[in-house]
Order: C-alpha cells, then structure tokens, then sequence
C-alpha cells in the first residue's frame, strides 16, 4: 500500500493535525496521537511531532504507508494513479486551483533599536518570527538550513555580526506585522522573560476588523481545540486565561479600526477574542466562525489576517529605564485602511 497524501481542505485550515486525522480516518485521540508522534505524518514536507501543529488551507499531508486506510477522494484531495477514462462532461464552472505554492509575503525586516543587552526588529507580514524548538530538534543543525528563514535567523546579519546569538523572548503570528524585541544576553532574556510573564510589558495591536466589536475588556480560558479543531475560548482544566483590552479607534461603514491591548500574550489570543467577539480580522480564515458554523462573510478583499504589533514597551534590562516603540503599519495594511475609509 503506498503512502497516503491529500491537501488540506480550506474548511480544515486552523485544525490541530491531530484533529485532522481523527475526523477524516475516524482515529480515536489518542491513535491519531501515536502516529505523529512516531513520526508517520509530514506536514507541508516536514516531519510533525506535535499533535497540536495547526494545518494552514492546501497544506500537503504525508502519512507513512501502511498506517491508515487512504481517505475519500475529494475536491482538494492530492492526484492519485492513473484510472480509465470517464465519459466527457461539461467542464465544472470552478475548477479546482492548481497545486501550486502561493507566493511567499516574506519582507526585508528592519531594526528599530539596538545595544548589547536587546534588539528590537520590525516584523514583515509573512516572516515566523523562530523556529520552535521541536522543530529545530527534529532537523538538527545541519538540516535547519533547508527549513523557512525566521526573523531570529536574520538578525544577527542585520545586526553586522553573523555569529552572533539572539534570544527570543515572545513571538509575534507569522501573517502579523510589528515590533518584537530579542535578548543579547541570557540575562537580558531572564529579565525581559520575566517582564511578559508578569504581563508587565506594554503591547498594542492594531487590527481591521468586519463589524465592530464591543468595547471593552475580554477574558476567557482559552484551550487548545473549542469542539470543531480549532484553538478558542471555552471550559477545561488545561485552559490558559486570556485578557485583552478593546477600543474602537474608527468606524468604517462596515469595517472598523481597532487597537486590542494584551494583559496576557497567549497563542492568537487577538484573533480568537476578536473572532468571538462577531468581528473577525479582515482576512481572517481560521477563528472567523462560530464553532461548527460557516465563516463569516468578508468583504475586505484582504490577503492576511490584518493584525499589526503597533505599540511595544518595556523596562530595559541592565538600565532600568522604561522603553517603548511606536510601530507604523505596512503598506498593505495602509491601503486597505484608505480603502474602507472611501473618498475623502
């Protein structure tokens, strides 16, 4: 039996892996768990360890020959061998995409301040911010060359001096524009760790939403998978309380410009909480929906989630002195703003 591969469905874009494979081979949790985690499932043609890695719309899945039964064909699903002729028909009015890669967004990053304990770098739309330590585990050194390029291994060229070391100290979407801060030196990343723990860092986002959400302050516990495989709010033990802090800036007809404060930094906290709020990001196609339910419509034209790190501060860490940035939007996010707002 060869190997099984299908793309993801757009519908499943935002599922954990795990819940992927559940649902379209009827695995119970933990089956599917075991075969990630020894190693049967590629993911966009790299090997994932983590049940919870979240599949992105056309993403490619790979599992090891022999370990499920292949899935119903479908409209997404990868060319298998060739069969016999069928009986002509009328071509379809939407033909499927090819399966080609859409264009990278990644942007030359700038650096916005620099001294020997941090580096505080503005993140292009498009650039993951560092690899997560299972992933570099999985390749070693050697095989980190032929992985994506991150902000973290950026900067020290940026820096003028390529040996050099950054530490991340918090992350930043990878479609989400804005200011993000490394350490120089494990000193520097204890104390600026310890700052965003304690949610002592000032961090604002700026957002263009559909609708306009209420104002205001937003908790919840936020857990792993809400019902439908994808990350919100909802009950549970393991569930990581999430605040964020909402003001309208603009209204635009039926848009709005947004600025969301974090009081804590957990994994597309922004997002979930706009998304539950009824006004999903522009571009948002994974927390625009109601558990179970169909997206929301959304009539931006936007090509990412529009979220940008605006506002970054904190104390720096060998002087004491409080620091902060004021982060001006990328040019996409800029022109769709003067779009919504309509002729002058």
């Amino acid at each position: 039996m060869p190997p099984v591969e299908f793309l993801a469905e757009r519908k499943e874009a935002g599922q954990t892996i795990a819940a992927l494979l559940r649902k379209r081979f009827g695995l119970s949790w933990s089956q599917a768990k075991r075969l990630i985690e020894r190693g049967h499932v590629r993911v966009a043609g790299f090997a994932v360890a983590d049940p919870g890695h979240r599949v992105r719309a056309r993403n490619r899945i790979w599992i090891r020959e022999g370990v499920v039964q292949p899935p119903p064909v479908s409209r997404e699903a990868m060319p298998s061998a060739p069969s016999p002729p069928a009986p002509k028909r009328k071509p379809a009015k939407s033909p499927p995409r090819p399966l080609t890669p859409s264009p990278p967004l990644i942007r030359t990053p700038s650096l916005l301040y620099a001294d020997d304990a941090v580096v505080v770098a503005n993140k292009p739309a498009g650039l993951t911010t560092m690899r997560h330590a299972a992933e570099a585990d999985e390749f070693g050194p050697r095989g980190q060359r032929f992985l994506p390029t991150t902000l973290a291994d950026l900067l020290p060229r940026l820096l003028g001096a390529p040996g050099a070391r950054v530490i991340p100290v918090h992350r930043i979407d990878r479609d989400t524009s804005g200011g993000v801060v490394f350490a120089r030196t494990p000193a520097a990343a204890k104390h600026l760790t310890r700052q965003f723990r304690k949610h002592t860092a000032d961090r604002r986002y700026l957002a263009l939403v559909r609708g306009a959400p209420p104002v205001g302050r937003i908790e919840s516990l936020l857990v792993r998978d809400r019902g439908d495989g994808r990350r919100g709010s909802g009950p549970g033990p393991d569930g990581k309380r999430a605040v964020t802090h909402v003001k309208v800036l603009e209204r635009l007809g039926s848009f709005a410009l947004v600025e969301c404060r974090l009081e804590s930094g957990r994994t597309h906290q922004v997002r979930i909480h706009l998304g539950e709020a009824g006004a999903p990001l522009c571009g948002e196609r994974v927390y625009d929906r109601p558990v179970n339910g169909k997206p929301l419509p959304d009539g931006s034209g936007a090509e990412r989630p529009m979220l940008h790190a605006a506002r970054l501060g904190f104390v720096h860490p060998a002087t004491g002195e409080p620091m902060s940035w004021e982060v001006p939007p990328p040019d996409d996010f800029a022109r769709l703003l003067e779009k919504l707002r309509g002729p002058s």
